[in-house]
């Protein structure tokens, strides 16, 4: 049989290294899934219920191995789905290259069905680069085009492909004026900044007393030179959400999350010190920033379109956040003084009792926040842990404790409800013999996190390890959105909009093979974690917890309360749980420090 398109396609994504695709198929694509079945000795498909999965695992994928990421849909609805996913990367800075099918050429312009304009759709989130293709020797270049500036400019890139043309025989492009004569390959550059810009930098960190740092995912590898940085210069370290791993949560110094989701100790950095160091972060909340004039700032990241954004820095570079710190460290003094790094000591020593109290509150029937801190000392040394967006981020972000070595990630720019499970899928492809935790709220779950539990049905058995444990917060509500409408907004809780359905899920675990854990009591946590943990199978671990623990932010404004007690005062159904929970996290908070 000739080679078509759709094999010389497989074939050249395997040339530039890629060796598993996300998708689902459709006759809009069915040439390359032709080739894919032909090329399944060197190329794994990953079959996900939704294109949309598809493309968070895709995202997740490249987040968690290093390399680019790729997912695979049919025409019309099909790339339609893709979108969702593929802002999640384009956000959050992967590189992923999505492949879809279009309508037959010689239909195109004919209102034929499932023929949409595609170029267009994906025009903004492949803004670097999406070409449809029209000729077999136009692919090759699209393809290495395609997957390089993926890879170098770490985003999303879109190749579209005719269905007809898929089965066309390749041909290589002729040599003569108007072809076009690519090849594979690309390996990152080093990237650093000049010489005198890291003097300068050096010196305006030199002069520091009391240097913050803030850490993202630009800095997740580059654990062990933000450590001795911030040794060097006696520093405090904050991390964004999506440089939770960065570092390890048992240095003292280490504030841990920052925003909205953040800690106190990460607040009270901010707020008291003179100079900030930013590195490979994007962090959105400028508030949550030192005020404008009272600190000097020096950041680093790799992409200069990120430089001087969120804080208006004395000295910005463009770096690898590893290799700028390994050169400037030799040009930074060491601080004798430890008055200020005692001070974060001792407020993040306080504030991890301040957690543990918090989570042993009594509430009905389980406190949230308890979910997380009876895993976190469970945690395998080596397992990955993923979030949703929603109330269980907040405990994800504040009161899981990361070790090097973990790894951890969740939907940042795009804060997308629906991530945590196909993330958790991806970090099982992308480290089989690692233990993956997926952290989910029940609203997350059931928009389309249950379909995927059958992709883990179908699929864990190949894996290394066979730990993988996706655990629920079932509280009825879409609890981040009912909190924000009553401390931002100073609305009761909408329940047309914010009560859910109650779902067994564990017992949808059990019926596709799996296997279903509930808790509805706070003291079996801990065994439930346990018993979740070593049960040799996917796991679903359901916990009836409580909607009225409010997400505390690390610092509570007079608006904010304002707009809690607006909220309670106009008819919030649930004022006295509110009202309750309120307290005794505040209360927990107090009793802690005294």
């Amino acid at each position: 049989m000739a080679k078509t398109v759709g094999d010389f396609l497989v074939a050249r994504l395997g040339e530039w290294g890629v060796r598993r695709l996300f998708g689902y198929p459709g006759d809009g694509i069915n040439g390359v899934f032709g080739a894919l079945h032909r090329a399944s000795d060197k190329m794994e498909f990953i079959q996900a219920r939704h294109e949309e999965m598809a493309a968070f695992m895709a995202a997740a994928y490249a987040k968690f191995s290093g390399e680019l990421g790729v997912c695979i849909a049919t025409s019309g609805p099909g790339a339609t789905h893709l979108i969702t996913g593929l802002y999640d990367a384009r956000m959050d800075h992967q590189p992923v290259l999505a492949i879809v099918g279009q309508q037959a050429r010689r239909a195109l312009g004919g209102h034929y069905q499932q023929e949409l304009d595609l170029a267009a759709l994906f025009k903004d989130v492949a803004s670097d680069f999406v070409q449809q293709a029209s000729a077999p020797a136009q692919v090759r270049h699209l393809i290495d085009r395609a997957v390089r500036i993926a890879l170098a400019n770490r985003t999303v890139t879109a190749i579209i492909l005719p269905n007809d043309l898929q089965e066309m025989p390749y041909e290589e492009p002729a040599r003569k004026h108007g072809t076009v004569h690519s090849g594979p390959g690309y390996r990152p550059p080093r990237v650093f900044p000049h010489g005198d810009d890291l003097q300068a930098a050096a010196d305006i960190l030199n002069a520091g007393k009391k240097v913050a740092i803030l850490v993202g995912a630009g800095a997740l590898n580059a654990t062990d030179e933000v450590i001795a940085v911030a040794d060097r210069l006696q520093a405090g370290a904050a991390k964004a959400l999506l440089g939770k791993a960065a570092l390890p949560d048992d240095l003292p110094w280490v504030t841990g999350s920052i925003g909205l989701l953040g800690t106190e100790p990460s607040w009270n950095l901010m707020r008291e010190c003179d100079t900030l160091l930013m590195i490979g972060s994007g962090f959105p909340y400028s508030e949550f920033l030192p005020e404008e004039g009272r600190a000097r700032g020096v950041q680093i990241d790799i992409n200069p379109d990120m430089l001087s954004l969120r804080y208006p820095m004395e000295l910005n570079l463009t770096g690898d956040a590893a290799e700028t710190l390994r050169a400037l460290l030799p040009l930074l003094r060491e601080n004798p003084d430890r008055s200020w790094r005692q001070t974060i000591e001792k407020d993040v020593t306080s504030w991890w009792k301040t957690l543990d109290e918090r989570a042993h509150v009594d509430a009905n029937p389980v406190n949230p926040q308890r979910v997380v801190s009876e895993l976190s000392p469970r945690l395998p040394a080596n397992a990955v842990v993923t979030s949703d967006s929603g109330s269980c981020a907040n405990w994800y972000a504040r009161d899981l404790k990361m070790r090097r070595g973990m790894k951890a990630s969740l939907s940042g720019g795009l804060a997308s409800m629906g991530a945590a499970v196909p993330y958790a899928i991806a970090a099982k492809f992308a480290h089989s013999d690692r233990p993956v935790v997926g952290l989910v709220g029940d609203g997350a779950m059931q928009m389309n996190n249950l379909a995927e539990m059958i992709t883990v049905a179908k699929y864990w058995k190949d894996w290394a390890d066979p730990t993988f444990v996706i655990c629920v917060f079932n509280n009825q509500d879409l609890n981040q959105v009912t909190w924000e409408q009553r401390v931002m907004e100073g609305d009761p809780k909408f329940d047309a909009s914010q009560s859910i359905p109650d779902i067994a899920y564990h017992k949808f675990a059990d019926l596709i093979g799996l296997r279903g854990i509930f808790v509805d009591q706070p003291d079996r946590l801990g065994a439930a974690w346990e018993a979740a943990l070593s049960a040799g199978c996917p796991v679903i671990l359901e916990v009836k917890t409580d909607p009225e623990v409010p997400p505390l932010p690390p610092h509570i404004t007079f608006e904010q309360m304002r707009n809690l007690t607006s909220a309670l005062m106009t008819g919030d159904p649930h004022q006295e749980g509110v009202i309750a929970g309120t307290f005794r996290q505040l209360f927990a908070g107090i009793l802690s420090r005294r």
